[in-house]
């Protein structure tokens, strides 16, 4: 199962599920093939939400944002 973290010290986000993480390499930009991690902005989480991003991503996303305007987040594929 998929897990996402806060990219700068790591901090464990939570798991997700594989189609969320579909999701999320569908509507991101990757830099390369091998890339596994985003810059989320306020702008792009209102892009993914109204791409239909599920309510647990959301909380997940809203979550890492907090109070900030952008977080860096990579995932793991266990």
């Amino acid at each position: 199962m998929p897990e996402l973290y806060l990219k700068s010290d790591n901090t464990h986000l939570g798991h997700i599920a594989d189609d969320d993480l579909n999701f999320l390499i569908a509507n991101l930009e990757e830099e390369s093939i091998t890339d596994e991690d985003y810059t989320i902005t306020r702008m792009t989480f209102e892009f993914l939400r109204d791409q239909g991003m599920t309510p647990s991503l959301q909380a997940m996303l809203e979550k890492a944002l907090g109070d900030k305007e952008e977080v860096e987040i990579k995932y793991t594929k266990s």
